[in-house]
Order: C-alpha cells, then structure tokens, then sequence
C-alpha cells in the first residue's frame, strides 16, 4: 500500500472522506456516510467533439460519451493499467471532469482501491495519476483491490483488516488472489488469462457459432449480454434482434452462448487458484493458508456479480481442494472495493491521520 501527503495548508474543517475504483470497465466512489454511502459509478471512457460553431474542443465522459461518440470513445484503461503517457493524461482529464461535474470535494481523504498487477511502470503511471488527481488534497492512499472489496463482504466496519482469509478478484482484465493476515498482503498472485473481457470474447465467438454465422456481435454487445442474463441460478433464454444489410431486422435467441462462456470461466478460475495460487500459498506460509481456508473465501470483482457463481466457486474448489471451502462476498461485488476503500478513508480521517 502507499500514500502521498498532498500538502502543508492549513485547514479549518474535517475533510470528507472518499473511496475510488477507477476500473478498467468502470469506474466506482463512494462517497457521503460510509455507513450509507453515496455511490457513484460510470464507464471508465472519455471522448472529444468540437464544438460546430466556436470550435472550442469538450470532453464527454462515461455512458455519455460511449453513447454518442462510440466511433471513437476511448477507454483509457482497458489492460488495467495506462499504458503509456497519452493514456495516462486521458485518464487525468476523465477523473477531472468526473469530479467536477459530480461535485467532489478537493478537500478530501481519498484512498484507492488499485490492482495487484507485476507491472512497475504501469503501477507508476497510476500513481501519478492519482497524485495529480482533483481530490485527495489532505491525504492519497492505496491499498489492494480485493482487500478493499473484502471489506464490505466480512463485516459492517473494518473486520477484514483484522482478518486472516484469501480473496479472489475477479475482474475484466486480471484474475488476482491473494491471503490477507491483518491487513498484509501474502502471496500476491495475478494472471492476464483468465478475465472478463476474454468472457466477452467467448461469448462474441460462441454467439455466431449458435447462430451458424449469421449473427455478429461486437464485445461491449457481448459484455451487456453477460452482465444482464448470465445466471447461474435461473438461467433463461433471451432473443434479441439485429439490423441486417440491405434492409430488414433479423430476430435470433441464445440458448447456450452466455452460460457456456461464464461457466468454463468459473472452471478456468478454480482450476488456477487451486492449482497454481494455493501451492504456493501453502509452500510459503502453511499455517496462514491453513488458517485462511478455515475462514470464507472472499469474491470481489465484476465476475462475483453473476448470480449464484459464489455457490459454484465454492462447491467447485471444495472439490479441487478436497476439502470444504466457504465463499463469500459482498452485497454488491461492482461497487465493493469503493465501499470498503471509503469505510478505510473514514476511519484514516476519525484518527487524524492527514
């Protein structure tokens, strides 16, 4: 984890404390009581149009510019991480204009929830985001994503600090697991092989397979169809229809697309957490990974939000394992590792720590 004091001023007030998740696919604050937060989320993009009659160039950002500007929206962080310096200043300008337009407060505690990545420059890249950033003028910390959305699926308050137990992230661009012993990073592991965007993809291929060709679906089409029928409880067909060239619409259903992608992702996560992360795990701190099966394994990411795939997780690495596994995560996966970043800002800003 790292922090960076953002200054010498003297202030009059307490600073509001702000949790941030700014993700590849979205981004997530929590703001207000952190016991009843105010969460904002949008898409993670920004896109430029001129203005037709001074010529003066404006920013949209999220579903508003994905919306309008699809042809050239720009999704700063799709690998996780900015990759380089034109990505990294389109990043800056996002949370700008984000912040500015949803009215946060510069005077502020804001910790971030980032990713457990082995990538030093990119890592780089985000802290300067950060630290350039509109918010956060009293104090800037970081601390892991999945320990931040751990917080809100162990406890009403701070409990996962106190903890020892092992969160799987399961995100767009990285599959992370990683124990915790009070707070502590053990272990830390990531893969770029196993993610939602490549759900997505399978989904996209999977689609015109069922549909012998006929049907071509780009991956935001794809990632909407996984977000909003993918149900490992009460799966249920959908249909959808398409404009096809020279005129006329064309109405197809999906039986087996959605379900077949999420379902070899949840066998592909397993499979590398019981075999890769948790041998490592026992072979570097035996009784903690031990000690951390005995406690729930907690879910954090965008994938935990698919209904029912907690119990799969579980039953699944139980029986990898060979060995009864608890999982769990929070009400809300998408917007967890923000709630639980804010409820750590809340806490840093209730022990004067700024």
């Amino acid at each position: 984890m790292s922090e960076s004091d953002s200054g010498d001023a003297e202030f009059d007030e307490q600073p509001a404390a702000l949790g941030v998740k700014v993700g590849s696919t979205r981004t997530v604050v929590s703001a207000g009581d952190a016991a009843d937060p105010n969460v904002l989320r949008t898409l993670t993009c920004l896109a430029t149009y001129e203005d037709a009659l001074t010529g003066e160039e404006h920013v949209l950002y999220g579903e508003e510019a994905a919306t309008e500007y699809p042809d050239r929206v720009r999704y700063m962080l799709r690998s996780g991480l900015p990759e380089d310096e034109e990505t990294t200043d389109l990043a800056k300008t996002f949370l700008e204009e984000f912040a500015r337009s949803n009215g946060l407060p510069e005077d502020s505690v804001v910790v971030y929830a980032i990713p457990t990545i082995d990538n030093e420059v990119g890592l780089e890249r985000l802290s300067e985001i950060i630290e350039d950033g509109p918010i956060g003028e009293r104090l800037v910390r970081s601390y892991p994503e999945s320990l931040c959305g751990a917080v809100p699926a162990l406890g009403d308050g701070l409990e996962a600090i106190e903890e020892t137990f092992v969160a799987v992230n399961m995100g767009s661009t990285n599959l992370e697991a990683c124990a915790y012993r009070r707070g502590e990073q053990l272990a830390p592991f990531s893969t770029g092989a196993i993610t939602g965007t490549e759900v997505d993809r399978r989904i996209a291929n999977y689609v015109e397979e069922e549909t012998q060709g006929r049907v071509n679906i780009d991956l935001t089409t794809a990632r909407e169809y996984k977000e909003e029928h993918a149900d490992f409880v009460d799966y249920e067909p959908f249909s959808d229809i398409i404009q096809q060239p020279g005129g006329g619409t064309y109405e197809f259903t999906i039986e087996d697309s959605v379900m077949d992608a999420v379902d070899e992702y949840v066998d592909d996560a397993v499979d590398e957490v019981a075999n890769v992360f948790m041998p490592e795990l026992a072979n570097d701190y035996m009784k903690i990974y031990q000690q951390a099966l005995d406690n729930p394994v907690v879910l954090t990411g965008g994938m935990a939000c698919i209904p029912g795939v907690v119990d799969e997780f579980e039953g699944r690495l139980s029986d990898e394992l060979e060995r009864d596994v608890e999982a769990t995560t929070a009400d809300d996966p998408a917007t967890a590792a923000a709630r639980g970043a804010h409820r750590i800002a809340d806490r840093l800003v209730e022990l004067n720590e700024y």
